[in-house]
């Protein structure tokens, strides 16, 4: 089964309805900048609405093309909810800030300037319904760490881009020697997802692979 086809299919029936977020995602696209893979983007809205949180938390901003697709799912439900999304890059944060004010949501969102571990680090005293990392994946394993101290029972994790590719899949020798360090790390959180019992956790093939856990 040519499973590249099922995807393009699938695809072929996404859309964001809101005009806005569309012109972030082809100027994010044209700008070669990493933005969540239209697949799973529709996930992410799904378990928003499954979830249905007040308080989530992005590790990863890009140009704010999920944040601000994530507020206009939240915005169906509520008034009072609120995002915070982490980024280190100062011209992706300025893209980012923009983009925000253009879709309207610069009240519900706000961005947390600097490395992530760090930043993630310096937040106590609040309790986030749901997170989504999609940022550097070496450091997947910090941020999760941080992400279920910063979670209660119920909250859901979901962590984008698990299978790098398809390399994940493969033996660490036959991975090109530069991403070999990548490689083992994702297998290493991959391990962890499926056997930490704070987690239970589902690892899907959508997209570049995800994986959605719930804080137990």
């Amino acid at each position: 089964m040519d499973y590249s086809r099922i995807r393009d299919f699938i695809i072929s029936y996404s859309h964001d309805e809101f005009a806005v977020l569309q012109d972030i995602y082809i100027r994010a696209l044209a700008d070669m900048v990493p933005v969540i893979r239209r697949d799973a983007a529709d996930l992410l809205r799904v378990l928003i609405l499954m979830n249905r949180p007040r308080k989530v938390l992005e590790v990863g901003t890009a140009v704010g093309y999920s944040a601000c697709m994530m507020a206009s799912t939240l915005s169906e439900m509520y008034i009072d909810y609120h995002i915070d999304t982490c980024e280190m890059d100062e011209s992706r944060i300025a893209m980012a800030e923009s983009n925000i004010r253009l879709a309207g949501y610069e009240d519900n969102i706000s961005i947390l300037s600097g490395d992530a571990a760090d930043t993630l680090a310096a937040i106590s005293g609040v309790e986030y319904d749901f997170v989504f990392i999609d940022a550097a994946k070496a450091q997947y394993m910090n941020y999760l760490d941080e992400a279920i101290r910063l979670s209660h029972p119920g909250t859901v994790i979901v962590t984008d881009n698990i299978l790098a590719d398809g390399d994940v899949l493969e033996s660490h020798y036959l991975v090109e020697k530069r991403d070999r360090t990548i490689h083992d790390r994702m297998r290493e959180y991959i391990y962890r997802l499926r056997n930490d019992d704070k987690l239970e956790t589902a690892i899907l093939s959508v997209a570049d692979g995800m994986a959605v856990s719930i804080v137990l």
